[in-house]
């Protein structure tokens, strides 16, 4: 296996201010960046982002920051604050990007472990937030903002506009004229490179230490696999702070030159899309749920003809579509059949969702549901998963094309082995593990074992062809009362492939029956209703609607009837369920802000819900307390009724 230092080594390009640089030099006027600003494109070339880069780090430097300090990034992706990472690490610093999403006291907590003295934020929102917390961060100094929109009146002599931070930048490089470039020089690809805290789903967040070897190495094993070069574009949308958006909108494109596209807003996300057709994109399960739920909508509010011909077509790409793909064999017919598809349905499909230029689209994060992972690449998007960890750079498996399995994350990337452990935990080692977690010593020696490999947590196996499937995480693999495994990720993955559920949550660890909280799609589900005229007044009242509840009892049952032919997790059909009145929201504690589940916070919070499932209750009333945008509180209250659905006699296997 190759070692960190030969890995990334390449032409001692072995860190990101390096490959900065050299793409500056190899292909100035090929675009970097762009970004869309009030409805038109911008563009930078890699000549460009160095001079300003330059200009970044010359600015920091005159500022005081210094080799060691971490900067703290908050805001949506924004060139220049990809720009600032670039800056920070050429004098020897480490970028902390946070969610921009998170409230001011949810950030405090990394600034204070992390001891910011700078920050970083996009726009005044971002600065409020800084300034009302600033009192308990006593070690922050100077806080730098990009936009400067309704910054007119603030008049603190530590806020700095970018652009001025660039002109203070530009003197400092004209009068230290050696000054950047002996800090570049003195950069080691051992060095932490970028700190990513953890989501916490468990605990207190950890902030992950990662060298430019490391995410390097990973970006270079990409790379490799799906043939990534310089003419590519990519959407940068994801959070700056998830390791999934550092690997592709920034490691990637530093290592294989190409650009890094930032639409205008959240809300501008798939029109930005469409306009750049990117040719590699990447998104959560959640995103590609998203995506299929709005095209079923669409689908529904069509005439008959288009349903039926929609339908016909995907019956088609289902039965062939991914083999065609895939180079495999297929009959004259279908190939035929498929060729009329694609004129007809799947091309103009492509185009709608944005992805007519995809040569590669990806997902991790979570797992996703088989179905929808056959429904992409039935419709020629070559969807991939792969599988790793912030603790991993995200870089763990990749999926080769021609090797793809519906129902695995792929095989090892290259320069990683895999080991499964006795208790059927997934053990990794490779270039690309973490440093340490930062100023904790106790949690990087309990998350590495012995033989240097990395413990993630995870349950899974490898399969006779060396691909890894996942279970789910091991601490919520449990057993029912009759001793049959419970895997709730598993059963959850499958639920929300349903365009009408957004998300589940199982229950059945030491239990002798599976029971689940739903949450509807409140779109796709209002859509629904309007269709069938039933009226209601918002998320709480439509998720009560006795049509609702018999609507979501058909999608249960369904996946029952599928659950019984798989004998590892039959007995983990959903004999009840109720569907909540509130959807699980990330600022009442329920989700993470990478919008993974806080099971046991969740089952503490509606422990009485729980109760009621199991003791066999019709309805249950409940009162719970909800947290507004603007920080307000208030309650919402409702009595849920409990559906019991109907479960299938498990199918006993020949011998």
């Amino acid at each position: 296996m190759p070692t960190q230092a030969n890995f990334a080594a390449v032409d001692g390009l072995h860190t990101f201010p390096r490959l900065l640089f050299h793409h500056a030099q190899i292909r100035p006027n090929a675009p970097a960046m762009r970004e869309k600003y009030l409805g038109i494109w911008q563009t930078w070339t890699w000549l460009d982002v160095a001079e300003r880069v330059r200009a970044l780090a010359c600015g920091l430097a005159s500022l005081g920051f210094k080799r060691g300090d971490n900067l703290a990034i908050i805001g949506d992706n924004r060139p220049h604050l990809y720009m600032m990472m670039t800056a920070a690490q050429c004098l020897g610093g480490v970028p902390v990007p946070l969610y921009q999403d998170a409230v001011a006291n949810e950030m405090l907590f990394v600034l204070q472990d992390a001891g910011i003295r700078f920050v970083v934020v996009e726009d005044q929102e971002q600065v409020d937030k800084m300034l009302e917390i600033q009192g308990q961060v006593p070690t922050l100094e100077q806080i730098i903002y990009d936009d400067p929109r309704g910054m007119r009146h603030y008049t603190q002599p530590f806020l700095h506009d970018i652009h001025e931070l660039m002109e203070m930048g530009r003197i400092h490089d004209r009068n230290h004229s050696d000054f950047l470039n002996a800090e570049v020089e003195h950069g080691h690809f051992d060095d932490t490179s970028v700190m990513l805290y953890t989501s916490g789903t468990t605990g207190k967040p950890k902030g992950v230490c990662q060298t430019h070897a490391a995410f390097i190495a990973a970006a270079q094993g990409g790379v490799q696999v799906d043939k990534l070069g310089a003419d590519g574009d990519i959407l940068s949308y994801l959070p700056m702070a998830w390791v999934g958006d550092h690997l592709f909108s920034y490691a990637q494109a530093l290592v294989a030159g190409f650009t890094i596209n930032c639409p205008e807003s959240g809300e501008t996300v798939m029109s930005d899309l469409r306009e750049i057709g990117p040719t590699c994109y990447f998104a959560p399960p959640r995103v590609f749920e998203s995506l299929l739920t709005s095209v079923m909508i669409r689908m529904e509010d069509a005439g008959k003809f288009k349903q039926k011909m929609f339908h016909h077509f995907m019956a088609v790409a289902k039965r062939c579509g991914a083999d065609i793909l895939d180079g495999k064999s297929v009959g004259l017919g279908d190939r035929l059949q498929y060729w009329l598809g694609n004129l007809l349905v799947y091309g103009p499909l492509r185009n709608v969702l944005g992805m007519s230029r995809i040569r590669v689209a990806y997902t991790a994060g979570a797992a996703i549901g088989p179905e929808l992972f056959r429904f992409y690449r039935s419709m020629g998007i070559n969807l991939k998963q792969f599988y790793g960890q912030t603790e991993t750079c995200a870089y763990v498996c990749l999926q080769p094309d021609g090797a793809i399995k519906f129902d695995s994350v792929g095989q090892p990337a290259p320069g990683v082995e895999i080991k499964i452990a006795d208790n059927g935990e997934v053990l990794v080692k490779g270039p690309m593990l973490l440093k340490e977690y930062y100023k904790r010593p106790d949690a990087t020696a309990e998350s590495i074992n012995a033989d240097g490999y990395f413990m993630t947590g995870d349950a899974g196996f490898l399969d006779e062809d060396g691909h890894l499937k996942i279970i789910d995480r091991a601490k919520d693999v449990g057993k029912l009362s009759n001793g049959a495994m419970f895997a709730p990720n598993y059963i959850e993955n499958k639920l929300k492939f349903f365009q009408h559920i957004k998300e589940v949550v199982c229950f059945g660890h030491d239990r002798d029956m599976v029971c689940a909280f739903i949450n509807i799609d409140v779109g796709a589900v209002g859509n629904w209703a309007e269709r069938r005229g039933i009226a209601y007044s918002g998320y709480a009242d439509l998720a009560g609607k006795p049509e609702v509840l018999e609507l979501i009892r058909e999608c249960v049952e369904q996946i029952n009837a599928d659950l019984v032919h798989d004998t590892m997790v039959a007995d983990s059909q959903i004999h009840r369920f109720l569907v909540l009145h509130k959807e699980l929201d990330p600022d009442d504690d329920e989700l993470t802000r990478t919008r993974k589940v806080r099971r046991n916070f969740v089952a503490e919070k509606y422990k009485v819900l729980i109760d009621a499932l199991y003791e066999g209750k019709a309805n249950q009333f409940i009162e719970t307390e909800v947290k507004f945008e603007d920080g307000r509180r208030g309650k919402v209250s409702a009595d849920l009724k409990i559906v019991d659905a109907k479960t299938f006699p498990i199918v006993k296997k020949a011998a």
